[in-house]
């Protein structure tokens, strides 16, 4: 291997641009990714046999099993060192969890970033609150390029209003569905931003689908910063002044009073 090739610099995580389907098959997966986090990390993937064989997620056949963690892999595995801090928060409370798997199926899908992060917080900032399965149909429809079949689009309606609901962001599951904002703890805003920080997306990371998603916008975002304890905030006008506390995601985790003692050999690695 010449000398070129061994110092190229690792490539730095990004969000995933290409439209798929993969949703319909997995949806948020909060308790499966809590597994998948818990044992594999960016040095040991995990194995589908591997996991088949030790019965970690459930009495699933080993196809299901595999089209699992493909999925899982590509909203966490493809961000390694989210991954390492996911294996070590053994403290995670449980609107966290929800939100950090929110936020990694947007990273590794452009529809539900779509849903999730534009055409939810557009109907609430239209005055209107509440979203039915037929009228996802017919986003899915522009959102698509009419790409879908009719029957594709109704499954996939089901399923993006399904996630929706288990990450907070829809209460109820008869129509017409009301759109809120869930309850964003500290840690988890806290991580969103570091982890941002190391990714490649569109947007600016203060106006993002990641955020508008749950809600934080603008002078509600900006009250949530100035309160936020691992960085310093300053806006005046359209100047920003954000100073960090810690030099990335794993040193963050290392020194935060949520993610507990496990986390400080990810800074010495």
């Amino acid at each position: 291997m010449s000398k070129a090739a061994a110092s190229k610099p690792t490539p730095r995580p990004r969000e995933e641009e290409r439209l798929h389907t993969r949703v319909l098959k997995c949806t948020l997966e909060a308790a499966n990714s809590r597994i998948f986090w818990a044992e594999s990390s960016s040095q040991q993937p995990l194995h589908a046999e591997e996991a088949f064989e030790a019965g970690w997620f459930g009495h699933r056949s080993l196809s299901r099993l595999r089209e699992l963690l493909t999925n899982l892999r590509a909203r966490y595995g493809a961000f390694p060192a989210a991954l390492d801090v996911l294996r070590g928060w053994t403290r995670m409370g449980g609107d966290t969890q929800k939100l950090i798997c929110h936020w990694h199926l947007q990273l590794s899908d452009p529809l539900y970033r779509q849903f999730s992060g534009t055409f939810l917080p557009d109907r609430l900032q239209q005055g209107l609150p509440t979203i039915s399965r037929q009228q996802t149909v017919t986003w899915l429809g522009d959102a698509g390029g009419g790409r879908w079949s009719g029957s594709t689009r109704l499954q996939l309606a089901s399923k993006l209003l399904s996630t929706a609901h288990s990450a907070g962001l829809i209460q109820g599951k008869r129509d017409p569905r009301p759109i809120v904002f869930p309850p964003v703890p500290d840690d988890a805003l806290a991580y969103l931003l570091h982890l941002l920080r190391e990714v490649d997306f569109h947007g600016t990371l203060l106006a993002n689908p990641y955020l508008r998603s749950v809600g934080l916008e603008e002078g509600l975002l900006t009250d949530r910063l100035k309160r936020l304890p691992d960085l310093s905030f300053g806006r005046q006008g359209e100047l920003v002044d954000m100073g960090w506390k810690h030099r990335d995601l794993a040193e963050w985790a290392a020194h935060s009073r949520w993610s507990g003692a496990d986390q400080r050999e990810l800074v010495a690695a």
